[in-house]
């Protein structure tokens, strides 16, 4: 977006500001706004934006309003702001930009996602570890075919089922059905954050492969400490990854949670 002039920080478009009459969230009427563009194909993948005065005008908002929503839209991997360029739309095809826009605005408003994120470290490194010391050879040569099949997956929902059986497989191998439990109905919460971030991580694929390579590698060596290790890293990244673009995003004021 192109930058303000000295002074228009707090200037308003019109009327036609959806903050004029305090109704909802502005910002999560600019980014309704902008997602009608982008749905429609106004705005196709590459599309560069107007400039930020002339958008603001054309969708009746404020330049706040408009930077907001701009800022909540790069963050779900929907725009890319190229400093000194402009904003533009990525590359994703059309179906993943409509789907990520959707699934990060109903992330932002899920509190019990942290929690979810939170369980989902504490549970799953520790699966791990107790697999490590009961697997054998035939689950163990069926996580890597999984493996070989998610490195080939373009479908990032395709590829996020392949990623929660790979797991419910590794928990399966400790035998302790409690835990099966415990683990699926974290996994299975925390799906559609691990979707979203397939839609938009444009290296997510070659990521998930190695992480997961090394924490089949711990468990073929029987490696309790390596397999806990391995498979902290591999959840810890996931949940650094959300978190940091969700918190932002939270936290910025009359955002989507505003």
């Amino acid at each position: 977006m192109t930058s303000d002039r000295a002074g228009e920080d707090g200037e308003t478009s019109g009327a036609g500001d959806p903050g004029a009459n305090g109704v909802g969230s502005v910002v999560d009427v600019a980014i309704s706004r902008l997602k009608q563009r982008i749905g429609s194909g106004e705005f196709a993948p590459g599309h560069r934006l107007p400039p930020e005065s002339v958008l603001a005008g054309e969708l009746e908002l404020s330049r706040p309003s408009l930077r907001e929503a701009v800022r909540a839209l790069a963050m779900a991997g929907v725009l890319e702001v190229r400093r000194g360029d402009g904003t533009f739309v990525t590359d994703l095809r059309p179906e993943r930009l409509m789907s990520a826009i959707g699934s990060f605005l109903d992330l932002a408003q899920d509190t019990a996602l942290d929690e979810m994120l939170e369980c989902r470290k504490v549970l799953e490194p520790g699966a791990t570890a107790i697999a490590a010391t009961r697997i054998d050879d035939a689950a163990l040569d069926g996580l890597l075919e999984r493996i070989e099949r998610m490195r080939t997956m373009q479908d990032p929902r395709e590829l996020v089922r392949e990623d929660l059986a790979f797991h419910a497989d590794i928990v399966a191998a400790t035998g302790n059905r409690t835990l099966q439990s415990l683990v699926s109905s974290v996994s299975n919460r925390t799906a559609r954050a691990r979707t979203w971030r397939a839609l938009v991580k444009s290296d997510v694929l070659a990521w998930t492969h190695q992480q997961h390579m090394d924490i089949h590698a711990a468990l073929r060596a029987r490696d309790s400490l390596g397999a806990f290790a391995a498979a902290s890293r591999h959840v810890n990244d996931v949940e650094t990854w959300v978190r940091e673009r969700l918190d932002a995003v939270r936290e910025t004021p009359g955002g989507p949670l505003g």
